[in-house]
């Protein structure tokens, strides 16, 4: 088949959750550091491509263009092999079935959030001192630093619910890109999802871990504060970032990851599969076991 079944991309995703929940301290973490540099890498990228596009093609085609562009951020996590906490939060799919312990889910969720941080952080000081926040005489970096108003002064509601609706559509771009069996079809699984996601300005919070810092830090500088305009600076801190971004974003993420997609789809294609003995093939990826009722499910 030229696609997975439904079925399948279940079983694999329970297959992939079991071998991460048993990932050692250290190679997860890195892992997950080396996801927050990815996504940011995706946050830049978008940044610079999307800062003066909207006069020249309109506003809504410069949102899906930024947002095709901040793929690569999931591409690279994805294809790469890295741990971001809002995929992750597919673990539940092998917790409802029984492969894996709660313990090993909130270890795994918390030690690749914490990395994610830390792998932002780092890109957020390395894109400050490589000065590309300079370029077109600091106007990317006033976009940047205008994203991270923006976003901090949404309220703690709508922080939320655009955390449900981003990382429902970031699941499904996970889920997308294993129903694919080759690079070019896992390539636009994950890409049109992420698109709309960025172009519809629902949160992140792996995203935001990039680009909130990178504001505070640019919130500083002269030349971007000159480039910017009249801004208001006043409720751009890091209180302001964990309490109506981080925090109600993160729970936004873990709502539409857990429930709207990892429970809903264990709930579609899985719970009522319990009496199969079904195994995932590793090199193919396809089922090959069936029901113990005599029922085929290949």
């Amino acid at each position: 088949m030229p696609i997975k079944t439904p079925l399948e991309i279940e079983l694999e995703i329970e297959s992939i959750g079991q071998k991460k929940s048993e990932l050692n301290f250290a190679v997860m973490f890195v892992l997950a550091l080396l996801a927050g540099v990815y996504v940011g890498f995706g946050g830049a990228l978008a940044t610079l491509v999307s800062h003066d596009l909207a006069p020249y093609v309109g506003v809504g085609f410069a949102k899906i263009i930024a947002g095709a562009v901040f793929s690569i951020g999931l591409i690279l996590v994805i294809l790469g092999g890295a741990e971001l906490f809002t995929g992750n939060n597919l673990l539940v799919m092998p917790l409802f079935s029984g492969k894996v312990k709660l313990k090993r889910v909130a270890r795994n969720w918390g030690l690749v959030y914490l990395g994610n941080f830390a792998g932002s952080l780092l890109l957020v000081g390395l894109i400050y001192i490589s000065g590309y926040w300079k370029l077109n005489g600091s106007l990317v970096g006033a976009a940047a630093l205008q994203t991270a108003v923006y976003k901090v002064n949404l309220s703690f509601l709508e922080s939320f619910i655009r955390g449900i609706l981003a990382n429902w559509l970031v699941c499904l771009a996970v889920w997308l890109s294993l129903a694919a069996r080759d690079l070019i079809g896992k390539v636009i699984g994950i890409a049109f999802p992420i698109a709309a996601f960025v172009a519809m300005g629902f949160e992140h919070s792996v995203a935001n871990m990039y680009f909130i810092p990178l504001g505070l830090l640019l919130m500083g500088n002269s030349s971007v504060l000159a480039a910017a305009g009249v801004i208001d600076l006043s409720n751009l801190t890091w209180g302001s970032f964990f309490v109506n971004n981080l925090i109600p974003v993160t729970l936004g993420n873990i709502v539409g990851g857990v429930f709207f997609v990892g429970f809903l789809y264990w709930f579609a294609y899985r719970r009522y599969c319990e009496r199969c003995d079904m195994e995932v093939d590793e090199e193919t990826g396809e089922v090959t076991s069936s029901c113990d009722d005599g029922v085929d499910i290949d």
